[in-house]
């Protein structure tokens, strides 16, 4: 099967994903800066899912360039981590309208655990597909950074009823470290 009308169609789902949350921004009717201040908490909700999104929308990249075909497991995993990820603009408008208040910040934080496990699983079935000693299960190992992401989402969400704040804390730092660029599997691929 050919890879890239699945890299196609994803690119395509996430750019929608992403229109979907900046239309969701409100425009201010006043004409003056006091008038962005309500706004804030919306834009912080914004440029966070954004981040995501572009976290993802990279390693996907990255990640089907290490692989030579899909099958229909590849397909349906996915469909499956698009479909977490299509949750983004609705945890993102929830949590930012509530000013990251403890149950929508623990919805953001269950969209971003489930998306980050739908992509480990994803990873897992096209390593599976292709070997454990091939090049992308080279690159991606033990994937520990994933692993990390995984646990740290299901600590911020109980903590999202303590403290919403620590709980987007925690979400930030594991975009932060997402955001250094990946580079194991241009490691693995570049001569």
């Amino acid at each position: 099967m050919n890879k890239g009308r699945l890299e196609a169609f994803s690119d395509g789902v996430i750019a929608i994903i992403i229109t979907i949350m900046v239309l969701e921004l409100k425009i201010p009717h006043e004409a003056n800066l006091a008038a962005l201040r309500p706004l804030v908490p919306v834009f912080l909700s914004y440029v966070l899912s954004f981040i995501y999104l572009a976290i993802y929308w990279n390693n996907h990249h990255h990640l089907l360039q290490a692989v030579r075909h899909i099958n229909g497991k590849t397909l349906w995993a996915n469909l499956h981590l698009l479909f977490w990820l299509s949750l983004f603009p609705f945890v993102t408008g929830w949590a930012g309208e509530n000013h990251f208040a403890a149950v929508p910040s623990a919805f953001y934080g269950g969209v971003l655990l489930l998306a980050a496990i739908a992509y480990f699983i994803l990873t897992r079935i096209l390593i599976a597909s292709h070997g454990k000693d091939s090049p992308l299960g080279t690159a991606i190992g033990e994937d520990f950074k994933g692993k990390v992401s995984i646990v740290t989402y299901a600590l911020a969400i109980p903590l999202s009823f303590l403290n919403s704040w620590l709980a987007c804390l925690l979400y930030v730092l594991v975009a932060g470290m997402w955001l250094i660029p990946d580079r194991r599997i241009e490691r693995v691929l570049t001569p």
